[in-house]
């Protein structure tokens, strides 16, 4: 296995590796339940069955965190092969909670100054 490459995207992170082992091997660890649970946690999924799945290719979990204020995201997991009999291994995990769409589109269409509460 090389050592993946990061890319930063507005939101979220992107990761990329090319694992030696063979992308139906790669899939099981990323699909099955009782193989997924030994890196990616029950407790961290908001659900426990994919959001969405492309058999063989791609699976989306949908994630909560575990403290306030419980921010939701996604993490996509994209499998193909490469050129050397093993898998490409693409992660893509995005902040998707709707409360910060929210925040961000009233601090930006406010044309007041913020107000700041007295304790």
């Amino acid at each position: 296995m090389n050592v993946g490459k990061a890319k930063e995207q507005k939101g979220g992170i992107e990761l990329e590796f090319d694992l030696d082992e063979p992308p139906q091997k790669v899939w099981r660890a990323i699909s099955i339940p009782e193989f997924r649970q030994n890196w990616l946690p029950k407790d961290a999924l908001a659900d426990p069955n994919p959001a969405t799945i492309t058999p063989g290719e791609e699976v989306r979990y949908s994630l909560r965190d575990d403290a306030p204020p419980f921010l939701e995201s996604t993490v996509t997991f994209t499998i193909v092969p490469n050129a050397t009999g093993g898998t490409r291994l693409r992660i893509i995990h995005e902040l998707t909670d709707a409360r910060l769409d929210r925040t961000a589109e009233t601090a930006a269409n406010s044309n007041s100054p913020a107000l700041m509460l007295a304790a």
